[in-house]
């Protein structure tokens, strides 16, 4: 005889109820407790003690538990006042290559809160601090210039810039809650605690997630936890996803006109011996021009630049900071050269030291589209070129061809770097090599300002190239 439908309804009933989900534990564990659901335990959340010497606050998530619902991502936005844009936690995926064994596992991660945090030692204005005793790393509104250098050096995309604020913001494990003893927002929403506060020794894991960033880097300290063994290969599950960088419009120009720059001092070093003493002067002059307005596009990168003097405090980790110190002592000296153009030589020496700490700021960064061995040649490259173009035009053509020709090295390979520019950014990578090729035929043909012009043009839409096409990392699966 054919089951009711009552009683068929109440078998699946039945079976939901034998279904062991990370839904089914939390509501089992809170049936006889109402109150609960509304005040989780939170002993049960965060640590009931502060952490011991060699010790930190970190966050644990059971991976088991975590069902992607992102109500922790909504708790952190909403109790944080972020942007509408603007997150701190994210959920992303890892899954499994292999159609044979398939795999998926949902992932949230914010702030790791490392043992070594990269932004703070790349922060150019102290903006970041490490609490001695809890290891939260909190980023410091108030010094913030918005250079949006700790951006670049986080591999976990973790800092999140605000337009409306012009200043960097990021995860600080709310630091507050802790301190009166309540558990962060995205802990105390999630419905089956999949996320908890717990201590941990300082110091490196010798594992940390699959497809992850290498956390040798920064010592993340964030605990990603399961039984499940992971199957071989994981990949993110936007692993194949193009996304071109941001230009960075303000840092292109200047990139391209600092070492204009120094190449034009190198120029006029050169021909101060053999070519009377007024043209001398104008390329020095030309070289000044040049350091002003690439120095002034700068200021158009921040998002404080009325905080810009703070610039020089990071000097001691910071990059960014010496490469302010140096161009800065270059401009000064390139100024007195206007004036005493003997001291040309010391100036274009300076401009040299800058350029190298201009390119330091990016190979530390560890992205690979940066490292030294792509990042010194573009830079000292251009300089180079300047410079011969106004002492020996058939050279410097011959330098430029051999710098289009290493440049295409990049787009070849499986690097997504290399996808970026056979695919979205094929025009760009076209108009650069094509305005590269006329300044060769100019060098050659007419040298002059003309042909400067052309080859400034085409070095313009490389620098573009380096910002655009470079592949930033950050957590598996989790938005740009």
């Amino acid at each position: 005889m054919p089951t009711s439908i009552p009683d068929f309804l109440s078998e699946l009933l039945a079976e939901q109820n034998r279904l062991d989900t990370p839904v089914a534990r939390f509501a089992t564990a809170h049936a006889s407790d109402a109150a609960a659901l509304v005040a989780p335990l939170t002993s049960q959340l965060i640590p009931l003690t502060a952490p011991r010497p060699g010790e930190q606050y970190a966050f644990q998530v059971d991976l088991d538990s975590c069902t992607g619902c992102k109500s922790c991502v909504a708790a952190c936005h909403s109790l944080n006042g972020l942007d509408e844009d603007e997150t701190w936690r994210d959920v992303g995926l890892l899954v499994s290559p292999s159609r044979a064994h398939p795999f998926t596992q949902t992932v949230t991660a914010a702030c790791h809160h490392c043992a070594d945090p990269a932004c703070l030692n790349g922060c150019p204005v102290l903006a970041y601090e490490k609490d001695a005793v809890t290891g939260i790393v909190r980023h410091l509104d108030d010094q913030c210039i918005g250079c949006s250098y700790c951006i670049l050096k986080c591999p976990y995309d973790v800092p999140k810039y605000s337009a409306r604020l012009g200043i960097v913001r990021k995860c600080d494990m709310c630091h507050s809650r802790l301190a009166e003893g309540e558990a962060p927002a995205c802990a105390q929403a999630c419905p089956t605690h999949a996320i908890k506060i717990v201590t941990v020794p300082v110091a490196v894991s010798p594992s940390f997630l699959p497809a992850a960033p290498d956390p040798s880097y920064t010592a993340p300290t964030t605990r990603y936890l399961s039984a499940r063994t992971f199957p071989p290969n994981l990949v993110a599950g936007d692993a194949t996803t193009l996304r071109v960088q941001p230009a960075h419009w303000p840092l292109v120009v200047m990139l391209t006109l600092m070492p204009v720059a120094v190449g034009l001092a190198g120029a006029a070093t050169v021909r101060s011996t053999t070519t009377p003493e007024s043209v001398t002067y104008y390329v020095t002059l030309y070289s000044w021009i040049a350091g002003a307005l690439g120095l002034g596009a700068s200021v158009f990168h921040l998002g404080q630049p009325l905080r810009a003097w703070r610039i020089f405090l990071g000097w001691r980790k910071s990059w960014l900071s010496r490469e302010a110190l140096a161009f800065g002592a270059w401009f000064g000296l390139a100024t007195v050269t206007l004036i005493f153009p003997r001291l040309i030589a010391a100036s274009a020496g300076i401009g040299v030291i800058a350029l190298y700490c201009s390119a330091m700021i990016y190979i530390d960064t560890r992205r690979q589209f940066w490292r030294a061995g792509q990042t010194m040649p573009r830079f000292f490259g251009t300089a180079l070129i300047v410079a011969l173009t106004l002492t020996s035009p058939p050279v410097a053509a011959l330098v430029l061809l051999s710098k289009i020709a290493w440049e295409s090295r990049t787009q070849h390979g499986q690097s997504r770097s290399a996808h970026l520019q056979r695919g979205p950014l094929t025009a760009l990578v076209a108009a650069r090599e094509g305005l590269a090729l006329i300044s060769v035929v100019l060098l050659l043909t007419f040298p002059g300002w003309t042909a400067l012009a052309f080859l400034i043009a085409g070095e313009l839409l490389e620098r573009l190239l380096f910002f655009r096409a470079v592949d930033a990392p950050k957590m598996p699966g989790q938005p740009a």
